[in-house]
């Protein structure tokens, strides 16, 4: 997730391999440094809070409203990793348009006022499909990943992969400090995780808290790159979720401990679009229960709690960066950081680090009341303007209000109506020529080079007609094996069964006397995206036999299989509303339900309203989703375990990514976001590829609608504007283990 060397603050470094461009972010901040306590920007200290909000992850219509969401919840940075495989899709192909327009970003980051860190990696890791390297670097003569390579060289979070790589690692290390600090671009350099980053360059912290980090060097600030306020999900899994309560709780036991600087990871996660979710099996939703959603709307009550949060460590900030702290040790578990000048400048963090008990403490001639994991922020060493424990935000309710598609390309006596769909369906097997023919099987990521999820491998077999199965009812088994990540098996055009992961999979198959065709379409479902030696992982079948015949299992590995890369659609461009005019659809009254190997296309209105928009996607299977040639991304409706959620969440006490699951027995992803700068008002051409059979006549448009309490009338004189006659009732319930301190009423 973190970068390992990366350009610090108000500059934009961006390097791929040959070329630098450096651009000034904020005007006048000519000057950054650094001392053991802060970072300084033109001679001034400064405590800083960021937010990691990813360009390629929304759309740019959202740009200026997602910084601006950002900088109202006291937000002062924007940070960004840049996406090495999206700004150079082919070696010497440049792209910086639509979702990769980086300078834009950058414009609107400046335009607002901000700060930016720039983390350029431009490995990334970020569950980002090959951890933002592009695939084609693999294939470059002599390219050894995240090691001392010459072809290589650029890293990201490398201190836990470090050792993997022996003492090529250790050089590795040293060159990109070298590499970096020998650019001059005028601002410190950071290395998140890298406890070993040669000096000056600042090593940092990445975990759910890092109070307790203190970096290599005394002379360095405490630095926090990546707190994580929930976790991303993945299909067929839970759905994570992490208090607010918590996540204020780390925070400010981290300024409590000197901490400079601190970057939510992520505040805004966003939509992994397309095929750009790696892992794999990383969703398409990269929402991460951040503070501000998927669709970018706030998120109560985590943003308006860290908003609170953020101006009482603001109200500190002088306080915190000109004196040393004097702790305080006021019973067992309870503490104050108190800091302090002869001025009469004072502020204090007293802290409950209990996990269960609620506890009263006496503190200069005061008594407060502290629950368990809870830090009290007094700017002034009196008055709690804050306690993180106590959420005083609004709440709110979330809904997706879902309609029907419809479509007003209609002849001129009709009004709305239902769409009309067409559809294309594919051939269970290799279409044209296959591209290559070998005996036994091949990689299917070394095959397809990820320009495509999909390899088609086929072969044949000859059934005797005295087999017994044939009359017994008893069928032979199709036993696979496979590195993944999912397939789909075809015995003559009828898909038999589908299969998720590596390993074992046994399933029934049909067969007839005489020539059998066994067509199996390997997928890949996004790369793998970090690790040691990650770019040597592989996919696709390792092994194909039969049991259940009379002359004992037959191993079909090793006989004659024909490959096709791709999908004959892709080939065709189905997805590209102007390429497939020129292709013969099929246009039906009833779109078929439950049919594999299908493209399905209708014209669509925008829903009404200016709410964020999502694809209902519940009745299908797997597959993609394109609006109007954008690429929506891969949906799989894929159900969660029923073990292991809670219905509500305890905050107090150290978190884990799992400890608050949500979403057991729900699908892992239901909606699907379409960003509505990517609809017309009508004449909208959506295109799904459907791999193994569902029901579009169930997709649905959804609005996300926001709800900020629910409210009861029960005296019908309100109507007539007769309050002193009316009565209203608003039910409060609060989470497990927490009560209600105060209430703030608002005319």
């Amino acid at each position: 997730m973190a970068s390992s060397g990366c350009s610090m603050l108000m500059f934009l470094c961006c390097c791929f391999f040959a070329w630098l461009y450096v651009l000034q972010v904020t005007e006048g901040a000519n000057n950054v440094t650094y001392d053991s306590r802060s970072l300084i920007i033109d001679g001034e200290r400064k405590l800083l809070i960021s937010a990691s909000i990813h360009y390629p992850r929304s759309v740019p219509a959202m740009w200026p409203g997602l910084v601006k969401t950002a900088k109202e919840g006291g937000i002062d940075v924007i940070e960004t990793y840049v996406f090495w495989n999206g700004h150079e899709p082919s070696p010497g192909n440049y792209y910086f348009g639509g979702r990769y327009d980086l300078p834009k970003f950058v414009k609107i980051v400046q335009d607002a006022g901000m700060l930016l860190i720039l983390r350029i990696g431009p490995f990334v890791a970020a569950e980002w499909n090959y951890g933002g390297v592009p695939v084609w670097l693999h294939y470059v003569k002599g390219t050894v990943f995240r090691t001392d390579n010459e072809p290589f060289k650029v890293e990201n979070e490398y201190g836990f992969y470090e050792a993997a790589y022996g003492e090529g690692g250790k050089a590795y290390t040293q060159w990109a400090a070298k590499m970096a600090l020998s650019q001059n671009i005028g601002v410190p350099w950071i290395m998140c995780q890298q406890w070993d980053a040669p000096y000056p360059v600042i090593n940092t912290c990445n975990s759910f808290y890092c109070d307790d980090f203190k970096p290599a060097y005394p002379t360095m600030p405490k630095i926090w790159t990546e707190n994580w306020p929930g976790w991303f999900k993945a299909f067929g899994g839970r759905s994570p979720h992490r208090p607010p309560e918590d996540i204020a709780y780390a925070v400010a036991r981290f300024f409590q401990k000197g901490g400079s600087v601190q970057n939510y990871y992520m505040y805004h996660g966003g939509t992994n679009f397309g095929r750009t979710s790696g892992g794999p099996f990383i969703t398409t939703s990269y929402d991460y229960d951040a503070p501000i959603d998927e669709y970018g709307l706030p998120r109560f009550p985590k943003w308006g709690h860290l908003k609170e949060l953020h101006r009482a460590i603001k109200l500190c900030e002088h306080a915190l960066l000109n004196n040393e702290p004097t702790l305080v040790n006021l019973g067992p578990q309870l503490e104050a950081d108190v800091y302090e000048d002869e001025s009469g400048t004072c502020a204090a963090f007293i802290a409950n680090l209990d996990d269960k008990n609620d506890k009263t403490v006496e503190f200069r001639d005061g008594s407060y009341m502290l629950p368990a994991w809870s830090v009290s922020i007094l700017p002034d060493c009196k008055t709690v303007v804050f306690n993180t424990a106590k959420v005083g935000s609004q709440t709110s309710t979330v809904e997706m209000v879902s309609e029907r598609l419809q479509s007003s390309m209609k002849s001129p006596n009709k009004d709305m109506e239902a769409v009309s769909w067409e559809i294309y369906v594919e051939k269970a097997g290799i279409w044209g020529k296959p591209d290559f023919t070998r005996n036994g099987f091949v990689d299917h990521i070394n095959t397809t080079k990820d320009t495509t999820d999909y390899l088609w491998q086929t072969t044949r077999l000859f059934v005797d007609e005295n087999e017994e199965f044939l009359t017994d009812g008893n069928n032979p088994m199709l036993l696979i094996e496979s590195k993944g990540h999912a397939l789909h098996a075809f015995v003559n055009g009828i898909l038999q069964a589908s299969a998720i992961g590596s390993g074992n999979f046994t399933s029934p198959v049909s067969l007839k006397p005489g020539e059998n065709e066994i067509a199996i379409l390997s997928m890949t479902v996004g790369l793998s995206s970090a690790g040691p030696f990650y770019e040597w992982n592989g996919a696709g079948l390792t092994s194909v036999k039969l049991q259940g015949l009379k002359n004992g299992i037959l191993d079909l590995s090793n006989t004659t299989w024909n490959y096709k890369i791709g999908l004959e659609g892709e080939h065709l461009k189905l997805y590209d509303s102007n390429a497939s005019k020129f292709v013969n659809w099929s246009s039906v009254l009833d779109p078929p339900k439950n049919q594999p190997l299908t493209w399905y296309k209708a014209v669509v209105d925008a829903p009404l309203g200016d709410e964020p928009v999502a694809l209902d996607m519940l009745h299908m299977g797997k597959g993609l989703a394109w609006l109007n040639g954008e690429q929506i991304g891969r949906y799989w409706p894929l159900t969660a375990p029923t073990d292991n959620c809670v219905e509500t969440c305890d905050y107090r006490g150290k978190f884990s990514y799992d400890k608050c699951d949500k979403g057991c027995g729900e699908p892992t992803q239901r909606w699907y976001h379409v960003p509505r700068s990517w609809f017309k008002p009508e004449g909208n051409v959506l295109v799904l590829f459907e791999e193994k059979g569902g029901d579009p006549s169930q997709i649905m448009f959804s609005r996300r609608k926001v709800f900020c309490a629910h409210v009861s009338e029960d005296h019908p004189s309100f109507v007539s504007n007769d309050l002193q006659n009316s009565k209203t009732s608003l039910e409060l319930k609060c989470p497990m283990n927490t009560r209600i301190s105060a209430f703030k009423l608002a005319s």
